[in-house]
C-alpha cells in the first residue's frame, strides 16, 4: 500500500499563487508516477498534471499549460509539488494526489493510490 497525504490547500483571490504538496510512504516502487486530479462541485474528476519519478517527464492538461507546475523535490523521496499561478475561480476544486506503478498518465483509471484531497477555493 502507498499512502499519500496532500497539503497547501486554502482560500485565495483570483490571480494568487498557491503551492500543493503531496508525500507518499509505505511501499517501494522502482518505476513509478505521481499526479494531480482535481474534482469541481458536480462534475466529474478531471487530470490537471503528472510526473514520473525521475522529474524528467511531465504531463499536463490543456487547460493547465503555462499556469500549473509539477515538480518533485529529489531530496525527498516521493514528494511531488503543484505551483498553481494566476488562479481563477473555476479553478476552484478539491485537488488530490494519485500514486501508480509505472510511467505517467492522464488515465484516472490508470492511478491506482488517492490521498484525501486538498480543497483550493478561489475568489474572484
Amino acid at each position: 500500500q502507498v499512502q499519500l497525504v496532500e497539503s497547501g490547500g486554502g482560500l485565495v483571490q483570483a490571480g494568487d499563487s498557491l503551492r500543493l504538496s503531496c508525500a507518499a510512504s509505505g511501499r517501494t516502487f522502482s518505476n513509478y508516477a505521481m499526479g494531480w486530479f482535481r474534482q469541481a462541485p458536480g462534475k466529474e474528476r478531471e487530470f490537471v498534471a503528472a510526473i514520473n519519478w525521475s522529474g524528467q517527464t511531465t504531463y499536463y492538461a490543456n487547460s493547465m499549460k503555462g499556469r500549473f507546475t509539477i515538480s518533485r523535490d529529489n531530496t525527498k523521496t516521493r514528494s511531488v509539488y503543484l505551483q498553481m499561478n494566476s488562479l481563477k475561480a473555476e479553478d476552484t476544486a478539491v485537488y488530490y494526489c494519485a500514486f501508480r506503478n509505472g510511467g505517467p498518465t492522464q488515465s484516472m483509471g490508470s492511478w491506482t493510490y488517492w490521498g484525501q484531497g486538498t480543497q483550493v477555493t478561489v475568489s474572484s
